[in-house]
């Protein structure tokens, strides 16, 4: 069941956000896992500095799944009607990644009510590591 009510709900309104706990190379190891994304920028730290980074970073995945859990905690999965972010910059080891969004439009289509975010992935500097937007289907109450 939604948690947004279309009725209610106002353009410029901020959703529920959530942040996350410290991305560790355990986050790292069983996302890599889990995506299937093994590459080694990720996960192996002497090839991440033979590569000219300091130490190794967060799959972009990682964090666009964080914003994919953002959208289920406020609708489910099949309420989902566009999704999609730009990456913006690296996340780091021990990053805590605050998802959160804000209403831009309310509308219908196709008999659907329907609202449209801003999303935006920011560490706990504030420095934004994706930005986005979706689109969410609203149950009609």
């Amino acid at each position: 069941m939604s948690t947004v009510d279309f009725e209610t709900i106002n353009v410029g309104e901020a959703v529920p956000s959530f942040t996350t706990d410290p991305i560790s190379r355990s986050t790292l190891a069983l996302f890599a896992g889990a995506s299937g994304d093994h590459n080694p920028i990720h996960i192996d730290i002497d090839f991440a500095k033979k590569s000219g980074m300091d130490d190794v970073f967060a799959q972009g995945m990682l964090s666009m799944a964080y914003l994919g859990r953002l959208l289920t905690n406020l609708a489910p999965q099949k309420a989902i009607r566009q999704y999609g972010v730009r990456f913006a910059a690296i996340t780091n080891l021990n990053d805590r990644i605050t998802c959160s969004g804000k209403v831009l439009e309310k509308f219908e289509k196709d008999g659907e009510q329907l609202v449209r975010l801003e999303l935006t992935a920011a560490n706990q500097t504030g420095d934004v590591k994706l930005s986005g937007q979706a689109v969410i289907a609203v149950a009609k109450n």
